[in-house]
């Protein structure tokens, strides 16, 4: 327990009849006689308040986070005093992260569970844990802060971000992937492998309207058909140090990996094999290709741990790997981000060593910063020459990815928050292209 600004206060109005009872002894007596009283009085406002012991807490919380999104944690309480009770409560939440709706005050009548939900948004995948639950209480009459520590250790896994994965699963189960930003209008009519019959509308193509069964019902009726299946998707993540970039708290390279199972999801969805190389100077984890729409949990629970390194990548070597680990042709998806039209460069040469025998498509990962500079008005001559430098370096850059485009290589550069949307689209265009 702590004294609060009012005690101290109270305290120090009967300090000065004490300093003044040096030279008018009267003055002493009251000082004595008050603060007497006063720590009488306090003693009697600890006994009377309600008790931070009596308070039973509990924390629920899901045993896997995901990171970069907000994830809910709740906080029960049960008041076991006679009278009802006001605290303060704060939790200690995995680290690094940032949280809402803490701390908080809450009102707990007697004997009854009350409980409170606030948000927690990890920066780091891999183990973590919560820690200690902090409770406090203003006595009744305000003189102390009352106050608790009840340990409450949960170890929790931080993975990328599955929430994500569930609402895509949810707008395709609803057919709106749309919404999520994948563009489906291209894809009409352009799959080979007959699904069903369904009634004709009107945004379909003449050529799929099956005529035969439109003559035995009496109403137009209209083939569907599906993209193939059975093809293999090979994501080579790099994991060196241009990921390790950060905007908004979140590295690159967790941007990356949350648009890898994000996509690894719609493939196995649409019955294709997917699998995962990472690494920088060295292959950190390579997880051979799965199947199934219960695929993605197991590249979850392999890849969850993953983190950027420092070391310069040789794309060089992951490409020697990837031919040495699997030569079936697939679709392989290498996901980085370029530093400079340069470093660009380098990438694009290991690229065109991968197109043997794969189908090569780059993602690359914009810098937000660069690009916000770039949208600014200067206002000083710095300020202009560092637009002038930004903008520079986005033309190079820019040139640099036509040239890969230009050289048959299939090419993806977005912004962070567009790129798993992008990722997947240009996806489903290959499938729908027969590109592979």
């Amino acid at each position: 327990m702590m004294p609060r600004a009012r005690l101290i206060g109270l305290m120090t109005v009967f300090l000065i009849p004490l300093i003044l009872g040096i030279w008018w002894p009267p003055a002493r007596v009251i000082g004595i006689f008050g603060s007497a009283g006063l720590m009488i009085f306090s003693l009697i406002d600890l006994v009377l308040s309600p008790s931070p012991r009596k308070i039973d807490v509990q924390r629920q919380a899901n045993d896997i986070l995901s990171v970069g999104a907000n994830n809910p944690v709740q906080i029960f309480l049960r008041n076991r005093n006679a009278t009802k009770v006001t605290l303060r409560v704060h939790d200690e939440p995995p680290a690094p992260c940032d949280f809402e709706d803490l701390p908080f005050t809450q009102t707990l009548l007697p004997d009854k569970v009350h409980s409170q939900t606030y948000l927690v948004t990890p920066y780091h995948r891999g183990k973590n844990h919560f820690g200690t639950v902090f409770l406090q209480i203003v006595s009744r009459f305000g003189l102390w802060d009352m106050t608790l520590e009840v340990d409450l250790p949960q170890e929790v896994k931080i993975y990328p971000d599955i929430q994500a994965v569930r609402g895509v699963e949810l707008l395709a189960r609803m057919n709106r992937l749309a919404e999520a930003g994948v563009r489906l209008s291209r894809l009409k009519g352009r799959g080979s492998e007959f699904d069903r019959l369904r009634e004709y509308r009107r945004e379909d193509e003449y050529r799929s309207i099956d005529w035969k069964a439109t003559a035995r019902h009496n109403t137009l009726i209209s083939r569907e058909y599906v993209v193939e299946k059975n093809q293999n998707l090979l994501f080579v993540l790099d994991s060196g140090r241009s990921m390790c970039n950060e905007h908004d708290g979140i590295t690159h390279f967790d941007r990356a990996l949350n648009a890898v199972i994000l996509l690894s999801y719609i493939a196995l969805r649409q019955g294709d094999t997917v699998g995962m190389l990472v690494g920088s100077n060295k292959i950190e984890r390579w997880i051979p290709p799965v199947r199934g729409q219960n695929g993605v949990q197991s590249l979850i629970r392999q890849s969850y741990d993953l983190v950027p390194t420092y070391d310069a990548t040789d794309y060089d070597m992951l490409t020697e790997q990837l031919q040495t680990r699997y030569r079936k042709r697939s679709l392989v998806v290498l996901v980085t981000h370029a530093l400079d039209d340069v470093h660009l460069e380098l990438i694009g040469r290991g690229m065109r060593q991968m197109r043997k025998p794969h189908l090569v498509l780059g993602g690359f990962l914009k810098n937000v910063q660069l690009h916000e500079r770039l949208n600014t008005i200067p206002q000083t001559d710095r300020e202009a020459f560092q637009i002038a430098a930004a903008a520079e370096l986005v033309t190079a850059q820019t040139m640099q990815v036509k040239k890969l485009e230009l050289s048959g290589l299939l090419v993806l550069d977005a912004l962070p928050e567009e790129f798993s949307s992008g990722l997947i689209s240009q996806y489903l265009e290959i499938k729908a292209r027969h590109l592979l």
